[in-house]
Order: C-alpha cells, then sequence, then structure tokens
C-alpha cells in the first residue's frame, strides 16, 4: 500500500494496480479498499486503479474528531497527486465523498457514483433510519460489532438473508466487522449532509449515475435528485441489484464502468 498526505495531516492508503488511465475508488461503509477485489481485475485490464482505504479502517490513518469534510479532502488529495486526469468512482457514503471531492480538484475526467445517500434540505431522517442509527450505536457499545453490522445490512439496506449469508462466509466479512465502529459516525454524517443542487450545477464533467434495479426506494431517489442537478450526468440501472453490484454482480458493474470509461 502507498500513501498520500491529506491537508491535515492524515496518511491516506491507497493500492495501485493495473495500467492504462487512471480510476481512483472510494468504498461505502464498513468496507475498505478490499470490497473491489472482484472487480479490481477485470478494471485493471484497461485502467490504472487506485483503491483507497477511506480515513479510520484499512492502513488509512484517522483523527480524534471526525468530520465528513476532511474525508472530502482525502479523496482530492489522492485525485491531484495523480499526474493525468482521472475517473473518479464513489460507492455509497463514499459515492457523496467523491462527489464533493469533484468540487475541490481540478484532476477529473469523468465521475461515476453508486447511490449516494443523499437528501437535500426538505428532508430529514424519518423514525425508521434513526431507530436504526440507535439499533447500531446500542450494539456497539455492548462491544458487538457483527450485530451492529447485521443491523447495518439486514435493516437499513434491505439485504435478503441469503446474501448476508454470502457474505459471512467470505474472509471479507471479518472486514466488515472490524469496520463496524465507524458506521455511526458515517451515518450520522450522510444524515445531516444537505444536497444543495445549486452547488454542482458548474460541474459539467461526464457523470454516470449506477442505480440497482431492486434497490430501497431512497436510493433510486436520490439517484434522480443528482440526474436532474448535475449538467452532464446519466443513470445506468444495474438490473436485478441492489445496493452492492460490485459483489452480487461483478461482470454487470464492471461492464458499465468501462463502458463509460472508454466512451
Amino acid at each position: 500500500m502507498n500513501t498520500v498526505k491529506s491537508p491535515d495531516g492524515t496518511l491516506i492508503a491507497y493500492e495501485k494496480t493495473g495500467n492504462g488511465p487512471p480510476v481512483v475508488l472510494v468504498h461505502g461503509p464498513p468496507d475498505d479498499h478490499t470490497c473491489w477485489e472482484m472487480v479490481q481485475p477485470a478494471m485493471a485490464k484497461y485502467l490504472t486503479v487506485y483503491a483507497i482505504d477511506r480515513r479510520g479502517r484499512g492502513q488509512s490513518g484517522d483523527t480524534t474528531e471526525y468530520k465528513i469534510e476532511l474525508e472530502f479532502n482525502d479523496v482530492a488529495a489522492v485525485v491531484d497527486m495523480i499526474d493525468e486526469p482521472v475517473i473518479l468512482l464513489g460507492h455509497s457514503h463514499g459515492g457523496i465523498v467523491a462527489l464533493e471531492a469533484a468540487l475541490r480538484t481540478n484532476n477529473l475526467h469523468k465521475l461515476i457514483l453508486y447511490e449516494p445517500p443523499i437528501m437535500d434540505e426538505s428532508e430529514k431522517p424519518d423514525e425508521f433510519l434513526l431507530k436504526t442509527f440507535s439499533e447500531i450505536e446500542s450494539a456497539l457499545d455492548q462491544g458487538d460489532n457483527e450485530k451492529a453490522l447485521l443491523v447495518h445490512l439486514e435493516t437499513l439496506l434491505g439485504m435478503p438473508p441469503d446474501e448476508v449469508d454470502k457474505y459471512r462466509a467470505t474472509p471479507y466479512w471479518t472486514v466488515m466487522v472490524n469496520a463496524a465502529p465507524t458506521l455511526p459516525r458515517e451515518l450520522q454524517a450522510d444524515a445531516e449532509y444537505v444536497f444543495d443542487a445549486k452547488r454542482f450545477s458548474g460541474l459539467t464533467i461526464p457523470t454516470l449515475l449506477l442505480s440497482g434495479g431492486e434497490s430501497l426506494p431512497l436510493f433510486k431517489e436520490a439517484t434522480k435528485k443528482l440526474d436532474n442537478a448535475l449538467p452532464n450526468s446519466k443513470i445506468a440501472i444495474l438490473e436485478g441489484q441492489e445496493h452492492d453490484a460490485a459483489q452480487t454482480a461483478p461482470d454487470l458493474f464492471t461492464d458499465e464502468v468501462m463502458k463509460f470509461a472508454r466512451i
């Protein structure tokens, strides 16, 4: 793993593979750079892939006080250290981070966002979300990382039990369990983030918005908001998929990304 220093001095780690135009991958919660392992080899045949560990997990550093704005700067720092324009891809919470990082760098060629959970100023977390956040925090307070992770996957994301079992049977389950303590701060940051469409009216780089055909309504609605706000965007539906197609349908996910990358 290599590192780059963020403006606040935190070291952000990334794994570099492949050859070709650069793409920076920004994972969601509760992941690290290894969440891309099922798609990274195919992408690396044609692209130079920079898969980062967001702050607070993997080999990246962290600070005592968390602010989502620090993550915006982290990703911009990774993009800016690359010596040619970058394709930036962010998933879920990482999609919000990538979207905001796009306003903090002039080194982007294209942007790909997979269901960032944005809400505008007219929306607030409903009782369901608040109750779910509380359940996750309660499980973590009891030292039960796995229970917190299960609440996130099954209750918040609506992941079917058979999909959860597939994750549980892989080494990646340990990665997610270990990252579970970062869930409350990131979920809270997402809930407090206010999407102001006017701020992105000048973001004219080509943007692909990935959306699962079976995703929860909140993700589909967020994708539509982004498409309406961004001046040069288009939506690609991942049929039959939900919020984690990079794991559940890696070939489909990679095909959409590569098709857009080559345009």
